[in-house]
């Protein structure tokens, strides 16, 4: 699993992007990938990847709820 923050999400476009913590890397997410849940703009999150039309996306995404804030 990677990790990163939710860099924005609008669900009236239907897609959002996350920043990877390791790579920097950013990755398109859809609500398909978001499991019914509501992340705001920000929210660390977990998720997999997975090749898409327009390259890798995101999915499986979750909120991190094991990061510690400093």
């Amino acid at each position: 699993m990677k990790k990163g923050k939710l860099k924005f999400y609008n669900r009236f476009k239907g897609y959002g992007i996350i920043k990877d913590f390791e790579t920097g890397t950013e990755y398109q997410v859809s609500p398909a990938g978001m499991q019914d849940i509501i992340l705001k703009d920000g929210d660390n999150v977990i998720f997999e990847t997975s090749e898409g039309r327009n390259g890798m996306n995101a999915v499986d995404v979750r909120p991190d709820i094991f990061v510690v804030n400093s």
